[in-house]
């Protein structure tokens, strides 16, 4: 039996930044409890995200080219690099900005994850991880970088398994998804199979709890696993407010 696969979409963000949307999408998937965005952005020098107010949620930005300089009204300043994460907790709220911080385009994805309503009104805060601080694994025919979970030193105030994974073509890739977790498969570029269902790029495939997931890449293949414990609360997102 197939999955399903659900496409991402096309947009445009903040001033100028291309997006490919996996949720929210109005009339198709708003969120994936406890996640509550997924986009894979690629910015070009003169556009990016200026300065704009969040709430409500924990937001990582995950560069896998370029740089991206942050600066909020907490005094916080830094530029992380290809393989960097940056993680803020908005709380009870937030102002920052993201921008190129070279003449590259940056490319990576922002996933926003949900803060429990007990949590919402906590202090702002921010976290910046450099590439050498994530841990790598390398296998023959591929590694897998653990973003969250595995050692890293990233924090959030949910518990989620967030990893990039590069296969060389013929490689394979195992991933079990714990029993409490709901997540996903995100395929950035390649040509990758779980189970019989092929994922063309740009598109996602849900997991199922509890399961081994086999992927095959059928050529040169780089895609993003991500789940998490749902918070199970109504998730009421408001342009960049999630109350």
């Amino acid at each position: 039996m197939g999955h399903i696969l659900y496409p991402s979409v096309h947009t445009q963000e903040g001033d100028g930044a291309e997006v490919n949307r996996l949720f929210p999408v109005p009339g198709r998937l708003m969120n994936y409890d406890p996640f509550v965005l997924w986009d894979n952005f690629r910015i070009r020098p003169g556009a990016g995200f200026p300065s704009h107010p969040h709430r409500g949620f924990e937001a990582i930005t995950y560069l896998f080219a370029g740089a991206i300089s942050h600066e909020d009204n907490l005094g916080n300043r830094s530029t992380v690099t290809a393989g960097g994460a940056q993680r803020f907790t908005a709380g009870k709220g937030i102002v920052h900005s993201e921008m190129p911080g070279n003449k590259q385009e940056s490319h990576g994805i922002q996933l926003w994850i949900n803060l429990p309503q007990h949590l919402k009104a906590i202090d702002p805060d921010y976290q910046e991880v450099i590439t050498a601080d994530i841990p790598q694994l390398d296998f023959e025919g591929g590694s897998v970088r653990h973003i969250v979970g595995n050692d890293s030193p990233l924090r959030l105030l949910t518990e989620i398994i967030y990893r990039e994974i590069r296969l060389e073509q013929g490689t394979d890739y195992g991933f079990e998804m714990p029993a409490t977790h709901k997540g996903f498969v995100y395929l950035i570029d390649g040509e990758l199979t779980l189970g019989s269902t092929q994922i063309p790029a740009g598109n996602a495939c849900f997991l199922e709890p509890g399961q081994a997931h086999g992927f095959h890449a059928g050529r040169d293949s780089h895609f993003m696993i991500c789940s998490g414990t749902p918070h199970h609360e109504p998730i009421h997102q408001h342009g960049p407010f999630v109350d």
